[in-house]
């Protein structure tokens, strides 16, 4: 009998050369870098597995069976070092074993054109693993929980009957930052007949993308019978809140060199009762006169960015005559130099607490250690007169500078929203960081009492009730960004507490007594890291927040390296194991440095909703990090700034003036196909179980249908999770709403189990955060979100569309 294999065609030697010398390349690539991988103490694999592949491509090359059997063995080996290095988790299986499989389905299917014989077995494994490669590509398009739920989750509470529909009042819908609305007649079994009801068209179109220039973060408020919008130059507009039909525009058109923007507005009514605190103690809310009969009854409060307050009467969207000049308010007043060159504007909602309406305002990140202070103001929300400042460099003086002087420069800065407790008239602040967050030796010992921190001060008078901080001697940007959510805390000993929950940027969830400030979970002080800056102050420890779960802030490891194919995680690999990493708290220096989650976080100012009803918390966030170094500053730069962009795409030294640095790189931790490098997902959403302090489920929020490799569209809807900029909402039909993704949907959870329940295209991406309320007109609930572009998307728009069932 003849053993020995038929020779080759022609035609089966060139296509056995070409897989040859595809394997060969990717062989080679691999040993050539996983060498450079090897010499900095990481993984061995790809070395080894380069070289092996190398061999084999030549092998197949010369139509030689070995070569089969090399890379059969290879591959055999790489899926058991995939399993050994990440488990069972499937998105960094596919990094690992795809690119390789898929080559394996050819390198078995031409085994005949090398042996000449054996067909059948051969086709056969070919057929084996090509069911498995499309399954692993099922899999990609199916949403993978990071935690599953355990059970269908709590059941749903009813509306009580009776009850009627409550206003969308304030950036928070409450003065407590709930995100929720007590509605159910849009329910988890019935969203799936959701459809627009009316949509708007602003004429405000955000006109670049990224972090400079205009985005749309609006929260609509609602009021009776009314929807209040405001667009990114500050155009104030009032809708019909059954038809979308418009009643009245005012426009702004406010212009600022960066970050024109408007993320909510506020609402007084002077007929309403006035609320007085039952808090023991508490300051009294000053009462306020209105004559009968006057104009701005029921007002409107913008801050914009030019920066003003500005109050508009509800009714007609006329300027407030009454409130401060003509209804414009200066809040250039006291902050110096600086303030009219976009130095400092506010960006989020101004806060009504009682009758004064209170501003933080944002001062533009690692600019200057000459900046802007970071002074919080009350104002009379009937004449706009000055009620009160919280000055962080002279927190004792509530009053406004003498004239010829400022509010005290560079201090830390309140830019997020605000939250406000009628029952105790205290203000809760989230506070950023000093002037120039990455190098701290000029910061005050106020500086670092009140930076990073959340803030509680009193709503008639601006004083100091508590501070508490979660980060200390901040360095990282690592700022509290969002307003408190209050909820009642039950104890172990079944008592409950008034309290409050907020996210930071470092992916960290705290729960405070609103009455003292001190934590109700868990917090311990973990040493951490010290940097090596000449006379910089590191502090030994840092808070951790323990007894809440950490959301995305794992310490990267290695082998939580990703990318598409094994050849650029290889090189994030590289990447990874290049730079300094301490984990958390890795302080910046002139070497190199990771950040994970970076100054974008972790969570953000869309904030966190509860479904009271549950005892659920829904949080959205991003994983993306930053690679930080600075470097001597050039003698030459001295005295010029940045522009206070802080999109992280920062690709040239920056002078930080006033220090001896500038910034190398504030980039994102991306591979070379412009994907993050670490293992998805890279957004989520999470529920998290107040009675447990536990996560009751979390999954990847948004696709890659939008955006890609190199900003390219792939227009697959593949749920890997995406960062999300923008905040949730819930409601008691059990479902969560959100829209701030990279792709383009206002989606529905059921928030029993996070299963994506429904998703509605939309014609951009948001960054706004959804309501929802019942109006009078016609007893629909409605859901309502702007939508006018996503993230470094260049796709803008100016619509505002309300969904709602069937009629």
């Amino acid at each position: 009998m003849q053993n020995n294999p038929t020779a080759a065609s022609a035609g089966a030697r060139v296509w056995l050369a070409v897989l040859g010398l595809l394997i060969l390349c990717a062989g080679a690539f691999l040993a050539v870098y996983g060498y450079r991988l090897a010499a900095l103490g990481g993984s061995k694999y790809f070395v080894i597995a380069g070289i092996a592949l190398a061999v084999s491509g030549v092998q197949i090359a010369r139509a030689r069976a070995s070569g089969s059997w090399i890379y059969g063995a290879v591959f055999i080996g790489t899926v058991a070092w995939a399993l050994a290095d990440v488990g069972l988790d499937f998105w960094p299986l596919v990094s690992r074993i795809m690119t390789f499989a898929g080559i394996a389905i050819l390198v078995a299917a031409s085994y005949p054109l090398v042996r000449g014989t054996a067909r059948r077995p051969a086709w056969a494994l070919a057929g084996v693993l090509a069911l498995a490669f499309l399954g692993g590509v099922w899999g990609m398009f199916q949403p993978h929980a990071v935690v599953a739920a355990q059970g269908p989750g709590p059941a749903l509470t009813p509306v009580a009957a009776g009850a009627g529909p409550a206003d969308w009042a304030h950036y928070g819908n409450t003065s407590g930052g709930s995100r929720f609305a007590a509605l159910d007649q849009i329910t988890r079994d019935n969203v799936s007949q959701l459809q627009v009801a009316w949509t708007y068209r602003t004429g405000d179109t955000p006109v670049s993308p990224g972090g400079g220039g205009a985005e749309d973060q609006l929260t609509p408020l609602q009021i009776g019978d009314r929807v209040f919008l405001c667009t990114p130059h500050n155009n104030v507009i009032a809708l019909d809140a059954a038809t979308g039909k418009e009643i009245w525009k005012t426009e702004i058109n406010a212009k600022q060199k960066k970050w024109m923007r408007c993320r909510g507005l506020a609402y007084f009514d002077a007929n309403a009762p006035l609320e007085q605190p039952t808090v023991e103690g508490a300051t009294p809310v000053p009462a306020v006169k209105l004559a009968a009969g006057a104009a701005c009854q029921r007002r409107i409060l913008m801050n914009s960015v030019t920066p003003e307050l500005i109050a508009l009467d509800a009714d007609t969207g006329a300027f407030c005559a009454d409130f401060g000049k003509q209804g414009r308010v200066d809040l250039r007043a006291g902050m110096g130099k600086g303030a009219d060159k976009g130095e400092y504007y506010p960006t989020s909602a101004p806060t009504l607490a009682g009758t004064t309406i209170v501003v933080g305002g944002r001062v533009a990140d690692n600019v200057s250690t000459d900046m802007p202070g970071g002074v919080v103001r009350g104002f009379d929300v009937m004449t706009g007169a000055l009620r009160w400042g919280f000055d962080p460099g002279n927190p004792a003086d509530p009053s406004a500078p003498a004239p010829g002087k400022t509010y005290v420069r560079s201090t830390p800065n309140v830019w997020a929203p605000m939250s406000y407790d009628p029952q105790s008239n205290t203000v809760f602040m989230p506070v950023g960081s000093a002037a120039i967050d990455l190098w701290g030796v000029k910061h005050t010992a106020l500086d670092r009492k009140y930076g990073a921190s959340m803030l509680a001060v009193d709503g008639t008078t601006g004083r100091e009730k508590w501070v508490y901080q979660t980060v200390h001697d901040d360095l990282w940007d690592f700022d509290v960004p969002m307003q408190p959510t209050f909820f009642d805390f039950k104890k172990p000993d079944g008592s409950s507490a008034p309290a409050m929950v907020f996210g930071t940027k470092a992916g960290q969830l705290f729960v405070l007594d609103r009455r003292t400030g001190q934590p109700l979970t868990r917090v311990e002080e973990r040493p951490v890291t010290p940097g090596k800056i000449p006379n910089e102050t590191y502090s030994p420890t840092q808070p951790f927040s323990v007894g809440m779960p950490s959301i995305g802030a794992d310490r990267l490891q290695e082998s939580d390296m990703w990318g598409a194919t094994p050849f650029d995680q290889l090189l994030c690999r590289i990447h990874f194991k290049s730079k300094r990493y301490d984990g958390l708290f890795t302080p910046p220096g002139t070497d190199p440095s990771l950040n994970l989650p970076g100054s974008l976080g972790g969570m953000n100012w869309g904030g966190l909703s509860i479904d009271p009803t549950s005892g659920y918390l829904f949080v959205n966030d991003m994983r993306v990090g930053l690679e930080v170094q600075l470097i001597p500053a050039d003698p030459a730069d001295a005295g010029k700034k940045s522009d206070g962009n802080e999109a992280a795409a920062i690709t040239r030294p920056v002078a930080l003036d006033g220090t001896p640095y500038a910034i190398n790189a504030k980039v994102r931790f991306m591979s070379p196909l412009e994907i993050p490098c670490q293992k998805p997902p890279f957004g989520t959403l999470t529920a998290v179980d107040l009675k447990t302090q536990q996560v009751a489920w979390q999954v990847p929020v948004g696709t890659v249908k939008d955006t890609g490799p190199f900003g390219i569209k792939m227009g697959l809807p593949i749920p890997i999770g995406m960062p999300t900029i923008g905040g949730t909402m819930a409601t008691q039909g059990g479902l969560v709403f959100i829209a701030a993704t990279q792709d383009y949907y206002l989606r529905a959870y059921d928030s029993g189990t996070g299963r994506e329940v429904w998703k509605a295209r939309l014609p951009v991406g948001s960054q706004g955060t959804p309501i929802s309320y019942k109006a009078r007109s016609d007893g629909r609930q409605y859901v309502v979100v702007s939508a006018g572009g996503a993230r470094n998307s260049p796709d803008r728009g100016d619509y505002v569309i309300a969904y709602a069932l069937p009629r």
